[in-house]
């Protein structure tokens, strides 16, 4: 079956050994999300697949409504297709000892609607197409499931930057929007986390973007909610051209290194906009069924400030 170029690269990364991992590993902001979990994390001994999922449950399938649960993946008997079974049995197969299929359990507790959503259209697509086949909208659900962050943005003057790829002026010079709520993250895929645990890699982000006026932000729930509900209408992840590349590492205090102009200048994850490579317009969360419909003046005007920004980089 084929996969993704991404799949397969995140699916060959070798994880470091538990006892290897330090505690202070779990301090970086990008595994805030599963703080509650700290535990599970630090543990010098890996958690039981039974106990771990006696520890997340309940969980419930949000689009089949059948009760889900983790079995040891050695257990399982038959060659169903990973999603199938999770859709059709809410079985979630999972290896004993992994920092993926952990960190991929804790996805399914913090995120069950998204979870549920890609689950749904991924083992409607293999059931319709076979195993052997693989759509580019299987492709984008897999690389948000794996590397996926949620993006709420509240300020469209920087998504321009963005567009653009204007890392110095969106990452340094915009440094407080990172933190006053212009812009905010929630991480979803767990391959990235799972990357994580080795903090010299330069982690990027497969970003869907959504725009919204809610102050404070959305909590948790409500972005897991309408971006699951997004998924299902099919109003995004129907092609990899529709995810923003996010380099985690340019986030103010997301990396170790001094973040100064030179750092986003030469360090190898900040590239340039590849030519001819536009970006859709985000979403907005309180109307997840279409694109965001920007008026025509606003639309030129953003067009504009890239090309200007493009301009001044070349």
């Amino acid at each position: 079956m084929r996969k993704s170029r991404l799949y397969n690269r995140l699916m060959r990364f070798l994880a470091p050994a538990r006892e290897t991992v330090l505690a202070e590993i779990f301090e970086q902001p990008i595994f805030a999300g599963v703080a509650e979990f700290r535990d599970l994390l630090i543990d010098r001994q890996w958690p039981a697949v039974e106990d771990l999922d006696d520890r997340l449950q309940p969980m419930v399938h949000c689009r089949t409504g059948k009760p889900l649960s983790l079995r040891a993946q050695e257990t399982l008997t038959g060659n169903e297709h990973f999603e199938l079974r999770i859709h059709r049995q809410g079985v979630i197969p999972t290896r004993s000892n992994n920092w993926h299929d952990l960190l991929n359990a804790l996805a399914w507790k913090k995120f069950p609607a998204i979870k549920s959503a890609l689950n749904a259209r991924q083992a409607e697509t293999v059931a319709r197409i076979g195993a052997e086949r693989r759509t580019r909208a299987q492709d984008a659900m897999t690389q948000f499931d794996e590397a996926g962050a949620v993006v709420i943005l509240r300020d469209r003057r920087l998504l321009a930057l963005w567009d653009a790829h204007d890392w110095t002026e969106l990452f340094l010079e915009q440094r407080e929007a990172w933190s006053d709520g212009r812009i905010s993250l929630t991480i979803f895929g767990h391959a990235l986390l799972e990357h994580a645990l080795q903090p010299q890699i330069l982690l990027v982000a497969k970003a869907l973007v959504f725009l919204s006026d809610a102050v404070p932000a959305p909590e948790e729930k409500v972005i897991d909610d309408r971006v699951a509900a997004a998924i299902v209408e099919q109003g995004c992840l129907v092609d990899p051209q529709q995810l923003r590349p996010l380099p985690l590492s340019g986030i103010p205090g997301w990396h170790r290194a001094v973040q100064d102009r030179r750092f986003y200048a030469e360090t190898e994850c900040f590239r340039p906009l590849r030519a001819g490579r536009v970006y859709p317009s985000p979403l907005p969360l309180r109307d997840y069924l279409r694109p965001v419909d920007e008026p025509r003046d606003e639309r030129d005007a953003r067009a504009d400030r890239v090309a200007r920004i493009s301009g001044d980089q070349a």
